[in-house]
């Protein structure tokens, strides 16, 4: 269902990366591409939550920050970045804001907030990729903004170039690949030993298709390939080398397809804000609890502050940690634990200067509401959802705690994706509690 078309002044933008309007009947309005101040013609189109979506037309009055999108793929549609189309600093600005609301929705109106750290374009170290198979050969690359129709990409200024390099490779070999019928994905981490590539297709993996990825392994320099058939278990296809990162000085095999922080610089900004939350000197035996610990992205660094108890729910994930804690001899424990499920007491939180936790997008709910309660002198909280944020911070809002710092940082450049690493402290810590 479609309007008539109407001349419209975008006064904000929404949380997805939309310039917000009213219509002139007053229902909100949610226009794509479009930025704030902007006086823009638009079509409304079908309800979004309280409001409508909105085709823009054409921009009668454009914003001084507005500026031409580096990529190609981003006039098409491509649903991988949202706000090409807006001046850096405007980006920066927008992402600090929304870390800002989150908290004083939570409870912290004059919360603590530095500038946005801004990582750069074109060093995106992991791409999700969509497969399919169609008359004209494989379609490889991101969704379209709002459809789960599949772009075919050339290009993209936000990953890294050896990314972007293997995607013709890709595309010719999957053209010959029978386990690929029609969709499937891949997920490429990019390692130190090089591409490290999961495969999932909908058909399964004869032999013949083995020995073709072995043979693209060593064509491509890709020293690991594992397949899955669909949403199922991985397996390694091919592996012609050690597939391998280092992490603060440590040495870690990731599982294939783990989780990495977006870009390498994004991790050192994370790691820095999170450590300079910590107090100089730790009380009691400064054992330090990180939850949601995944490879060990924060225990490693951690660990040269205190002993680290690192909890994660993802088996292979805590065994690469702890394999890469005893080659790098860095005091790490790490436990297999699913926090959402069996978080840790409050009897056990009390047992730790200092919490650091960095959870999924859907935030950490349980987990919060017994850190809120606990005694544990500080929590550095990592977050990578305003919105979880909000909830998960009113917990120690409403427990008192004070909002000691925060720091946003924007790793999805050209995203809506807003990440910031906060600091809260007890409002009363215990004093001379045995640790």
């Amino acid at each position: 269902m479609t309007g008539e078309p109407a001349t419209l002044r975008v006064t904000g933008m929404g949380v997805a990366g939309d310039g917000l309007s009213v219509l002139p009947d007053g229902t909100p309005c949610f226009v794509a591409r479009a930025l704030p101040g902007e006086t823009v013609r638009a079509t409304p189109g079908a309800k979004r939550g309280d409001g409508r979506a909105a085709t823009l037309i054409d921009i009668v009055a454009s914003s001084p920050d507005r500026v031409a999108p580096p990529c190609p793929h981003f006039a098409e549609g491509c649903g991988g970045c949202a706000v090409q189309h807006w001046a850096p600093a405007a980006q920066a600005a927008w992402k600090r804001d929304k870390v800002r609301e989150a908290l004083s929705r939570a409870g912290y109106p004059d919360a603590p907030l530095a500038d946005t750290v801004t990582t750069a374009s074109g060093h995106r170290r992991r791409a999700d990729l969509a497969l399919r198979r169609g008359p004209g050969g494989i379609v490889a690359g991101f969704h379209r903004a709002g459809s789960p129709e599949v772009l075919d990409i050339a290009a993209c200024t936000v990953l890294d170039p050896r990314l972007v390099g293997l995607l013709d490779p890709l595309r010719a070999m999957l053209k010959r690949l029978p386990a690929l019928r029609r969709e499937g994905s891949a997920v490429v981490n990019l390692l130190d030993t090089g591409p490290d590539l999961l495969l999932r297709t909908d058909g399964p993996l004869a032999p013949s298709d083995r020995a073709m990825l072995a043979a693209f392994a060593a064509e491509a320099g890709i020293p690991r390939i594992a397949w899955a058939l669909k949403d199922g278990p991985a397996e390694i296809a091919a592996q012609i080398g050690p597939a391998t990162i280092t992490l603060s000085g440590a040495t870690i095999a990731p599982a294939p397809g783990a989780f990495l922080q977006a870009s390498p610089e994004g991790e050192a900004a994370i790691v820095a804000a999170v450590l300079a939350a910590l107090p100089a000197k730790l009380t009691g035996r400064g054992r330090i609890a990180d939850l949601h610990a995944g490879l060990g992205t924060l225990s490693i660094p951690l660990a040269a502050r205190g002993r680290v108890a690192a909890f994660e729910g993802d088996a292979a994930a805590v065994a690469a940690l702890s394999g890469a804690a005893g080659r790098a001899g860095v005091p790490v424990t790490a436990t297999r634990r699913d926090l959402a499920r069996q978080p840790l007491t409050v009897q056990e939180l009390n047992a730790f200067a200092a919490v650091v936790l960095d959870p999924p997008h859907a935030g950490a709910a349980e987990q919060v509401a017994l850190l809120a309660r606990s005694q544990v002198p500080v929590v550095v909280y990592v977050s990578c959802n305003p919105a979880a944020l909000s909830r998960d911070a009113r917990a120690f809002s409403q427990a008192g705690w004070r909002l000691a710092a925060a720091t946003p940082i924007d790793q999805f450049v050209h995203s809506a994706q807003t990440e910031a690493v906060v600091a809260f402290s007890a409002a009363r810590p215990s004093k001379g509690r045995a640790l």
